[in-house]
């Protein structure tokens, strides 16, 4: 293969001004980073103004864009440039676009070219995607419960494990064993990556959906999805919950509330607690 790339740089630009702009515009580019995923595009990195895509050049075509959904979408303007790099230095892209997070001042979130600090919970995450580094919302959320719930010896499961940041974390906290499940070959991989990284002993990565948790039991499920998925998959969770076991679910918004509360109840789920962070919604139940 050629070290030589195209690179892509997306600008996304929501069209309708009544919403929340940011909110918009980052779900436009988390449909266009699906989409981009299908293609022969290899790295992603998100960026102020929407999303860079990178492809090497020799699994290039004049077409790749073809059949992308969003680019005629009447939701979003999104206008792109495109160039020829040439040996991309991907650490250096990943140094000038992510920075190391905070949470609570207890757990810190870096890239390996970041120095550590003194947090009680350090981990390193290689930022190949920025979705599962504890940049966005619902990742911020869910270390947020995490970090004041006891897991010390219970059986943990991440679903749609993304980075594996919330096995990871789960793990540094005592929890064991710890199942990391996630559909996308590229998570599937990089989680192992991000385990090994971390000297995780006790996380076990698996590719595939909720067909994988048949005669599974947890003492504790996190699912950071979709709103969909969490409603579809909701009784498999709740199947596969021990007694008194705890169910943490994030990816949604304030306003799917409602249905996201109605599915947990209806399926036997008592409401514990909520975390809100820029209009989307991290909730706590309990079996």
């Amino acid at each position: 293969m050629s070290n030589i790339y195209i690179g892509y740089h997306f600008i996304v630009e929501p069209k309708d001004p009544s919403n929340n702009f940011e909110q918009a515009k980052q779900l436009g580019v988390e449909i266009l980073l699906a989409e981009l995923g299908e293609k022969a595009f290899e790295s992603f990195l998100e960026t102020k103004t929407g999303l860079s895509a990178y492809v090497q050049k020799d699994l290039w075509t004049e077409d790749i864009l073809e059949n992308i959904y969003i680019l005629g979408s009447e939701e979003f303007k999104i206008s792109y440039t495109f160039e020829e790099i040439d040996q991309v230095n991907w650490n250096e892209e990943w140094e000038k676009n992510f920075e190391a997070i905070d949470v609570d001042g207890k757990c810190h979130v870096r890239a390996p070219f970041h120095s550590k600090t003194e947090a009680e919970f350090d981990i390193i995450i290689e930022p190949k995607m920025s979705f599962g580094t504890g940049h966005h919302e619902t990742t911020h959320m869910m270390i947020q419960h995490l970090l004041e719930t006891d897991v010390t010896g219970k059986k943990t499961l991440d679903m749609g494990c993304g980075t594996a940041i919330l096995a990871i974390l789960a793990e540094m906290k005592g929890a064991t064993p710890i199942d990391a499940i996630d559909i996308d070959n590229w998570c599937y991989l990089n989680s192992i990556e991000n385990a090994e990284r971390n000297n995780c002993k006790d996380i076990t990565v698996y590719e595939g959906d909720a067909d994988l948790l048949k005669e599974k039991k947890y003492d504790v499920i996190i699912a950071n999805i979709n709103r969909n998925i969490l409603l579809m998959d909701m009784k498999q969770y709740v199947n596969c919950l021990n007694a008194n076991g705890t169910l943490f679910l994030s990816g949604f918004y304030t306003e799917d509330i409602p249905v996201i509360d109605a599915s947990c109840t209806d399926n036997g789920l008592t409401y514990i607690k909520k975390f809100e962070r820029n209009n989307w919604v991290s909730l706590k139940y309990r079996k």
